[in-house]
């Protein structure tokens, strides 16, 4: 009598043993992945997909790209382990490493991140330099945004200006493409963004560079990085950025991955490469 009782409690126990057990096991089967929107989601998705594809076949895993609606959503995916992997300008980064108590890492950053810039657009005739800005309406893109904001705010102050002071209006667009458009439009008479976008955006004449110019580019700085939670498995963690450090421009995959990803190639990087950003949003009051 003793034993099917005996029997089916431990059938029980194994079952309450793998419910228990499931999640983990489909979150080493399926790698999420997300970015911070710092460009149109038909563009993200664009760039995502074959890099994606790519993970898969590398990880031997499903990879799930998953769009967030702003960066603070970004930040928090990754650092409540909604997601795995998460593209991140430094500012964010800086955000998701401090709101995790240190327990975001990043990967991995593309080689221009070691150096990149930031650039000041307008299509006023009347402004030629930043000074001219003043008294004018001027757009950042996100809030969030390291190349889109904060930077080009903090290179601002240093140069004598303050934005909530000295403009007319300040604005924010969202992302660097829309902060093109509102230049364009005249509805901004000058704004900031990050220079990778707006080389594409003359590259594909997507705009007229007779009436919209750059007027100032930024010293260079740290930005974006693949970043993952630390609670990753260590082995995860490496084959992942071996994977995304093996992509080469002269394989046909490597060179229209990394095209798609505005890269040469990924470098190693580490959390103090990003003391600097972090200096800069305590300085400017954003962090």
């Amino acid at each position: 009598m003793n034993q099917p009782a005996t029997s089916r409690a431990r059938r029980a126990l194994i079952a309450c043993t793998l419910l228990c057990l499931a999640p983990l096991g489909h979150a080493q089967q399926v790698l999420r992945v997300t970015a911070i929107p710092d460009e149109s989601p038909t563009e993200l998705a664009r760039k995502a997909a074959p890099l994606m594809k790519y993970l898969e076949a590398q990880l031997g895993v499903k990879v799930e790209y998953t769009p967030v609606t702003d960066y603070a959503a970004s930040v928090e995916a990754l650092v409540n382990r909604k997601v795995d992997l998460a593209w991140f300008g430094g500012f964010t980064f800086v955000q998701a490493s401090a709101r995790s108590g240190g327990k975001v890492i990043p990967l991995v950053q593309r080689e221009e991140d070691t150096k990149f810039r930031s650039v000041f657009i307008s299509a006023d005739p009347a402004v030629q330099s930043l000074n001219d800005l003043k008294g004018k309406d001027v757009s950042f893109g996100s809030q969030s945004s390291t190349s889109g904001h904060l930077m080009p705010r903090s290179f601002l102050l240093q140069a004598g200006i303050h934005p909530d002071k000295d403009f007319r209006r300040v604005a924010y667009s969202g992302a660097h493409d829309a902060t093109i458009a509102a230049v364009a439009s005249g509805k901004v008479q000058g704004g900031a963004l990050n220079i990778s976008v707006w080389e594409k955006f003359v590259a594909d004449k997507k705009v007229d560079t007779a009436k919209v110019r750059v007027i100032y580019t930024t010293p260079p700085y740290y930005d974006y990085n693949w970043s993952v939670h630390a609670d990753m498995p260590a082995a995860l963690r490496d084959k992942l950025a071996q994977a995304l450090l093996a992509l080469n421009p002269s394989t046909p995959e490597g060179k229209s991955i990394l095209e798609l990803q505005r890269a040469t190639r990924f470098v190693p990087t580490k959390a103090e490469n990003y003391k600097g950003i972090e200096a800069a949003a305590r300085s400017a009051e954003l962090l």
